[in-house]
């Protein structure tokens, strides 16, 4: 599918976006990856670490910041497809900061998307997060309004024919402002204790290589307007502090400004949206397309998927978890 295709990947040297070139560049030969970001010691960084490890030429860099339409546009020309990665992903620094928050992630979205229909690309997919199902907190609403936005963005595309659709899971275990390199920091500086907001807190875990290959089988699955959820398992961080040390104690420092006790990928009052595939979940959109009919029962890959009853939700505590077993074998695959 990306075989001689352009791709651009917004925020492309945070972690997903290493992982999700390094995969492309593993499995496709493309013409062409962009990696687009506002950090250049991370693009340094990124070029020499890739450098390494795989012939480069099919690599580029630009400088940009999404709130900048005008250079998206310029790095956007000749792009089959778009990943969407770049946001402000911190809840509390969001609290504080709301007004940068919604500059990247609500306003950048829409230079994304309006960028993407100029240059006439065929797919763009936007990374989600499950605090934009039912949000509590400042970045949860700013992500629940970038999922409007893409979805919607179907309606407007005209002949240009660019798809939208969304990808939304839980945390990425080991990835930046994940609980997991915190304790893992405690362990290795040697402190007293594990600092935990609450003893009953979950969350939704999947490692940051099916979350690339969740992205990369979207592109294949989606007709646009969809927001394709995996089934991924859920943890207690509890569990995780005593996977990595059963011994050290555990102090309860309380909820951060903006955090939830558990998190939804799908709340209940989108069940009536939603079909079920064998390996994941589809919100299809509330509003109808324009210029277009489409059935969501059967998707781009040929995989049929059913409704799900009306009471259906999908959220961290309600939800299959990972043994204490299971957790210390994925932090032994880490270390």
């Amino acid at each position: 599918m990306f075989n001689n295709k352009s791709i651009l990947v917004t925020g492309g040297t945070g972690s997903f976006g290493k992982k999700f070139t390094e995969t492309i560049l593993k499995k496709y030969k493309p013409k062409k990856i962009v990696i687009y970001s506002r950090d250049e010691l991370k693009q340094s960084q990124m070029v020499e670490q890739f450098s390494a490890k795989f012939e480069t030429q099919s690599l580029r860099f630009f400088i940009g910041d999404v709130r900048d339409r005008t250079r998206l546009t310029m790095a956007m020309e000749g792009i089959d497809f778009v990943v969407h990665a770049a946001a402000l992903k911190q809840v509390p620094s969001a609290e504080y900061n709301p007004m940068e928050c919604i500059k990247t992630n609500v306003i950048g979205a829409e230079n994304v998307i309006h960028s993407a229909i100029n240059s006439k690309v065929q797919q763009v997919i936007a990374l989600s997060t499950d605090k934009a199902a039912d949000p509590v907190n400042l970045y949860g609403a700013t992500k629940l309004l970038s999922d409007k936005i893409f979805v919607s963005s179907n309606n407007i595309v005209g002949a240009k024919k660019t798809k939208f659709s969304v990808v939304r899971y839980g945390n990425v275990f080991n990835s930046r402002g994940s609980v997991y390199p915190i304790f893992k920091n405690v362990i290795e500086k040697n402190k007293k204790y594990f600092p935990l907001t609450h003893k009953s807190m979950t969350r939704f875990n999947l490692s940051l290589q099916e979350g690339v290959n969740l992205v990369i089988k979207s592109f294949k699955r989606m007709q646009g307007g969809e927001i394709f959820i995996p089934k991924i398992p859920s943890i207690r961080i509890l569990d995780l502090a005593r996977a990595m040390d059963s011994k050290k104690p555990i102090k309860i420092i309380g909820i951060r400004p903006g955090e939830k006790m558990h998190e939804t990928l799908c709340s209940v009052n989108d069940s009536r949206l939603v079909y079920d595939f064998r390996d994941h979940y589809v919100i299809t959109p509330s509003i109808k397309f324009f210029d277009r009919t489409v059935s969501y029962e059967k998707n781009k890959a040929g995989e049929t998927g059913k409704k799900v009853k009306s009471n259906f939700e999908y959220v961290s505590d309600k939800n299959k978890f990972l043994s204490l077993n299971e957790i210390k074998k994925i932090v032994k695959e880490e270390k």
